[in-house]
């Protein structure tokens, strides 16, 4: 194979001549350090790599030895749990071998080639197996089950031979007569990044992906297999809301990408997880968790392959039949990336210097969400639903990468910077914000929670609608310009933004909330409207408004946010307080007396 030489350096930009054997996306090693490149451009026999480290040092006339290989991801046992870098280095055995920091050059394989796992098999000599099969399992942690499957680019065959027992991810496991020729099967395969896993079919969007954030799962629910974005400016809590997703969302596997956020963020992430618990099962949460650092401080074309490797690490247990979330934190830093490359690369630029292919990158990346039946017999069904967050500057939601990954998700959580200063979080604007799911989830909610639930969406969305009207009218006239009704719809529209779209991430009730508990907490503050409204449309000439506002089951109200779970039926006091304490205010107890 031929050896190509460096005739130019541009930062990470590396462009070598005598490359004609090349291919686009090549993995190639760039000098003696061999420090790790993919091939993004051909011209004749001129190849210009993104080298994935810091190029510091390089010059003209150095080697690059081009691995004939596009560059991939290692898929198996040891995955879980497990903190890589953009390019599927595990960070801890870099610093067991090399110290804190990363040297250049550093090779060091993804997944343990030491470590035994216990495999076993589901299959038996001579059964007939295709591409996808589960051939046996391997328990990776206490929550996860590790499904050793046939690669996606094996032909149909049978199995000549089967291992059970103790295993490492290269040994091989299972042998196949196929029409191709005999196969060796590994407990581990090897996968493209920039190529999406294939599978039997894409279904429609029709289950929720529960996430205990009311404002999310009442309001603006995503769906299994869907997509989301998180825009907003700085500190307005995507990072923690994101982080929230990550640790509540009924995900069976989450896939966390730290891509070119701050390193204290990326930090917070690595040292909360092992001590979070898993609300299902009680354990650990990084025993279900795949997280990847690339943060700021590190090489800046890393920061493509991050959102790559983590997609791909993503779809690979989606194929296993697992329902998984995956988490871009964030993609505005992956776009600059781009925008770096694109002008190094001397093309043409797009809108704010940002390449013309920008949406097209965005939607190849989201479009590789969705919720599948997976290749192989059986029927399995997976689902990938993969949330973005947007950093755009300053928060101007018109900037190009805005604008193009809205134009690709289904789900827009838009934060306001004006909540997150009055310290309401998550500062998600419920008048800008959407879901273009909620017809598609509707009908679980029905099932699941009740023919009300939706009803009640509609009426506590219109109030708050209605509010933002209203307080037009009072920046001009004043409240005591509003008739009773519109008052009382203030009133109420404040108890929902207060008593229930605010919700506290660090508390240790309040940081998640079931279906059942949402759907009680919005049906108390919509019973005392409803109560309240009856008695004012009764046109008590003497009704004391500010008196049925400062009910003391108002309070209870506004702390049943704080009743535990398994508490939810002293809900149902609050109840009949709320009917007791409107009629005694209305006067209407003497009414019945008399």
């Amino acid at each position: 194979m031929e050896v190509g030489r460096i005739i130019k350096v541009s930062g990470p930009l590396v462009v070598a001549d005598n490359m004609g054997d090349a291919r686009m996306y090549d993995m190639v090693r760039v000098s003696e350090s061999r420090l790790l490149g993919e091939v993004i451009e051909l011209r004749g026999d001129q190849a210009s790599i993104q080298v994935y480290e810091e190029t510091g040092g390089l010059g003209p006339g150095e080697p690059v030895y081009n691995t004939g290989v596009p560059l991939s991801v290692e898929l198996g046992p040891g995955l879980i749990a497990a903190i890589f870098d953009g390019v599927q280095r595990p960070l801890n055995i870099i610093k067991a071998q090399v110290g804190d920091y990363i040297t250049r050059g550093v090779d060091v394989a993804p997944l343990d080639r030491d470590r035994r796992w216990q495999f076993l098999p589901r299959v038996k000599k001579g059964d007939p197996v295709v591409a996808g099969d589960v051939i046996g399992t391997v328990q990776e942690s206490t929550l996860v089950e590790h499904r050793i499957m046939v690669p996606p680019n094996v032909a149909a065959g049978k199995v000549v031979d089967i291992f059970a027992g103790e295993a490492t991810v290269t040994d091989v496991i299972a042998r196949l007569e196929t029409a191709n020729g005999p196969v060796e099967l590994t407990m581990m395969q090897k996968w493209p990044i920039r190529k999406g896993r294939p599978y039997r079919e894409k279904m429609g969007p029709h289950v929720p992906m529960i996430t205990g954030q009311r404002i999310i799962d009442t309001f603006f629910p995503v769906a299994k297999g869907g997509t989301a974005c998180i825009p907003g400016p700085f500190g307005s809590g995507k990072t923690v809301t994101q982080h929230q997703l990550a640790k509540w969302a009924d995900a069976e596997i989450v896939v966390y990408i730290g891509c070119g956020e701050r390193g204290n963020e990326m930090t917070d992430v690595l040292l909360e997880f092992p001590e979070l618990k898993d609300p299902q099962s009680g354990e650990p949460l990084m025993k279900r968790t795949v997280l990847i650092a690339n943060t700021s401080n590190m090489p800046v074309a890393a920061r493509e392959a991050s959102i790559y490797t983590g997609i791909t690490i993503a779809e690979y247990f989606r194929d296993m039949g697992y329902s998984v979330a995956l988490m871009a934190d964030s993609t505005s830093r992956w776009a600059e990336a781009l925008r770096e490359m694109s002008g190094r690369l001397e093309e043409m630029p797009g809108e704010e210097g940002y390449p013309a292919y920008l949406g097209s990158r965005l939607a190849d990346f989201y479009e590789r969400s969705g919720r599948t039946v997976c290749l192989g017999g059986g029927g399995r069904e997976g689902a990938l639903t993969v949330v973005g967050a947007v950093s755009p500057p300053g928060g101007d939601l018109s900037e190009p990468v805005s604008q193009a990954t809205l134009r690709i998700v289904k789900v827009f959580w838009g934060l306001d910077a004006a909540l997150a200063y009055r310290r309401h979080f998550p500062a998600i604007n419920w008048l800008l914000s959407y879901s273009l799911y909620l017809d598609n989830v509707a009908v679980y909610f029905r099932d699941t929670i009740g023919e009300k639930w939706n009803e009640m969406r509609r009426e506590a969305m219109r109030l708050l609608q209605e509010e933002a009207e209203l307080e037009e009218i009072v920046r001009l006239v004043g409240v005591d310009a509003l008739s009773a009704r519109e008052r009382l719809i203030l009133e109420t529209a404040k108890s929902i933004r207060e008593d229930f779209l605010h919700q506290n991430a660090t508390h240790e009730v309040d940081t998640y909330s079931s279906l059942q508990k949402q759907c009680r907490m919005l049906e108390l503050i919509l019973d005392f409207h409803h109560e309240a409204a009856r008695v004012v449309e009764k046109g008590e000439i003497d009704l004391d408004l500010e008196k049925l506002f400062t009910l003391p089951v108002r309070e209870r109200i506004a702390r049943a946010k704080y009743v535990p779970e398994e508490n939810l039926a002293d809900l149902n006091a609050i109840s009949r307080a709320i009917k007791e304490q409107i009629a005694a205010v209305s006067g209407e107890e003497g009414d019945d007396d008399a």
